[in-house]
């Protein structure tokens, strides 16, 4: 058995009393002694810390690395201001979804961030598919996510021009006298920034930031219930290479230039499957929010079935919202079945358990928008 990766806040994971599990390749922690259920909480009231160091972290240069990116993927780059950061998908010549991703734009790069079980084939993917003369780099480095309400009154005090972003922008900051890039972003559907770090420096902001009596350690475990309520994807669970942007209700994350007719619309990778099935909405299934009854939450592989018993579809991400105080999953519907208040049935261990097909996020967004 090869040994796990560890991120830079590994031992002080194991101090805190950190559950280690493996994920992604990586040794990372669950929950903490305070439990996912409250660390869910209190990330929702207060404000978590996040060690999301195993995600890749990359920058792009070259002539042009805008335009150049977007021959891979289907977002808009080059109208991305400097400053901003944007959702991406990798998509495959079939139109499936290779990976999500985060891009920011700076003056002369652009910063990526990618998932951490696809980093690897991210890189080679950039390196292969970017014109030779663009450079990419994997960097070594911390990255933490601050999320919580109460996150800006953490940073007011710690670094107050990190205040100043909005949702999505990007920038750097001098943070405990360490430069360090930083957005205001998340992925837990509070207001909240993510903080790229000098590994050799990640512990220290770390534990400075805990020393704040609004934060608390937070793990993966309360990180996928906090997503979930958000209504935010999972790769390789939600979206993976045999969904496309449109099956997965993620037709926003298609630039609009990119849709709309021009030299830019048939430049990504399968973009002719994913324009056809936006522009003759010929796709036969969809990604949908589903609310439960009671306590028993459902999860990811249970069958969907209609009322007249046909298989109509499968929970994708699933558990109970502590927020919402309900059953949540999202899954994917046969189109003819995915209206919303529609009812289908979730198969648990033998019983049919009702499920409305539900907007989502599940919760209203803390995004600070200005």
């Amino acid at each position: 058995m090869n040994e796990l990766n560890k991120t830079p806040l590994h031992d002080l994971h194991v101090e805190l009393g950190g559950k280690m599990v493996e994920f992604a390749g990586y040794s990372m922690p669950v929950q903490y002694p305070l439990g996912v259920k409250k660390e869910h909480e209190h990330t929702r009231s207060a404000c978590g810390l996040f060690d999301v160091s195993h995600m890749g972290q990359v920058t792009v240069t070259g002539p042009d690395p805008a335009g150049a990116l977007e021959s891979l993927v289907c977002a808009d780059i080059v109208g991305l201001p400097v400053g901003m950061q944007r959702y991406a998908l990798f998509t495959g010549t079939q139109g499936g979804i290779l990976d999500d991703l985060m891009v920011a734009k700076a003056e002369d790069y652009l910063f990526l961030v990618v998932n951490a079980a696809c980093k690897a084939q991210d890189i080679a993917h950039l390196r292969t598919g970017l014109p030779s003369d663009h450079e990419i780099e994997e960097l070594e480095r911390g990255l933490l996510a601050l999320q919580g309400p109460k996150a800006s009154e953490v940073m007011a005090r710690l670094c107050p021009d990190a205040c100043e972003l909005v949702f999505m922008q990007h920038g750097k900051f001098v943070l405990a006298g360490v430069e360090v890039w930083i957005s205001r972003s998340g992925y837990t559907g509070e207001d909240g920034f993510e903080i790229s770090i000098p590994a050799d420096e990640t512990a220290n902001i770390a534990r400075r930031l805990l020393q704040e009596s609004e934060v608390e350690a937070i793990g993966l475990g309360a990180r996928d219930s906090l997503r979930l309520e958000a209504g935010l994807c999972l790769y390789g669970h939600d979206i993976d290479q045999s969904t496309t942007p449109v099956e997965a209700s993620l037709i926003w994350a298609v630039g609009k230039p990119r849709r709309q007719g021009g030299e830019r619309e048939a430049g990504f990778p399968g973009a002719d499957m994913i324009l056809h099935q936006i522009q003759a909405k010929d796709h036969r299934r969809k990604r949908v929010g589903l609310l439960g009854e009671g306590r028993a939450p459902v999860r990811e592989g249970a069958e969907l079935y209609s009322d007249d018993d046909r298989l109509i579809g499968v929970v994708t991400s699933g558990g109970f919202g502590p927020t919402v105080g309900k059953p949540v999953a999202m899954g994917y519907l046969n189109i003819d079945d995915a209206d919303l208040g529609n009812v289908v049935h979730a198969e648990v261990r033998g019983k049919r358990l009702p499920m409305t097909v539900s907007k989502m996020p599940f919760i209203t967004p803390g995004y600070y928008r200005g």
